[in-house]
């Protein structure tokens, strides 16, 4: 398969962030149905766990790691880590990128291996790590990847779902990637652009000519990506939709970071 062309990437490294639609990721995929592997896809949101550092957030989430060797093009998971409590754990440290939890190495229910083995997850993340790769930072070393997969879900009119932070911030990761897996019966989750010095705000606390950009995810597969060094970022809480039964947001996300030996 060929990496994306440069013009996107430069779109990407020039505004801070750009956007993909689904056939950036479908197309790569060498297989029958598509459409059939995106379904598994999206069937390992439905039993995800909740997330235990936000149970009343409505969130649910799970995370794995992995190698990505960009002269090879290759990719291989990292083994979990066994808790008594939760099984099969990934620990996830963001350092003090996160007021919520600074400093915090958080433990989330691992990536099973049967989903790991989903070749549109696989090609999704190539797609992504091809893209970050063609940066200096990310070129000549191997890359730690990041895969979470985040569940927003509301059952009554007066739930909401919370992402953390709840505000415009950085990552850490110099890179990351968002793709919609699905979207049912929901409002809201409104992404936002701003630059770094409105990291901590909410968007209706930033003046209008400082909002780089708003915009919605709607349909399977629609993504965007972000440079960390350059922007802020933001999704806004989730509601139920008009339809009385649950509502759900399933996003995949995926972020790059050097390797760097510890001496």
């Amino acid at each position: 398969m060929g990496t994306v062309a440069t013009p996107v990437l430069s779109r990407l490294l020039a505004d801070g962030f750009t956007r993909y639609s689904s056939e950036s990721f479908l197309s790569r995929v060498e297989h029958d149905d598509p459409g059939m592997l995106l379904k598994k896809l999206s069937d390992a949101f439905t039993e995800l766990p909740a997330d235990p550092y936000g149970r009343d957030a409505n969130r649910y989430r799970r995370y794995g790691r992995a190698v990505y060797v960009p002269w090879e093009h290759t990719l291989m998971w990292t083994p979990p880590v066994d808790d008594p409590a939760a099984g099969p754990v990934t620990v996830y440290y963001q350092g003090t990128h996160n007021p919520e939890h600074a400093g915090e190495h958080r433990r989330f229910a691992a990536v099973p291996a049967e989903v790991q083995a989903n070749e549109l997850l696989r090609q999704i993340i190539l797609f992504d790590a091809a893209e970050a790769a063609q940066s200096e930072e990310l070129r000549t070393g191997l890359v730690h990847v990041g895969v979470h997969f985040v569940k927003l879900a509301v059952d009554t009119a007066e739930d909401e779902a919370v992402s953390s932070p709840n505000e415009l911030h950085q990552d850490g990761e110099p890179f990351t990637f968002a793709h919609l897996i699905s979207r049912d019966n929901v409002t809201g989750g409104v992404n936002v652009i701003a630059p770094p010095r409105c990291a901590g705000l909410r968007p209706d606390e930033v003046a209008g000519e400082l909002l780089q950009a708003q915009f919605t995810l709607e349909s399977p597969l629609d993504s965007y990506a972000v440079h960390d060094p350059q922007v802020s970022h933001y999704v806004s809480p989730v509601r139920r939709g008009p339809e009385s039964r649950r509502g759900e947001r399933c996003v995949l996300l995926v972020d790059f970071t050097p390797y760097v030996p510890q001496i």
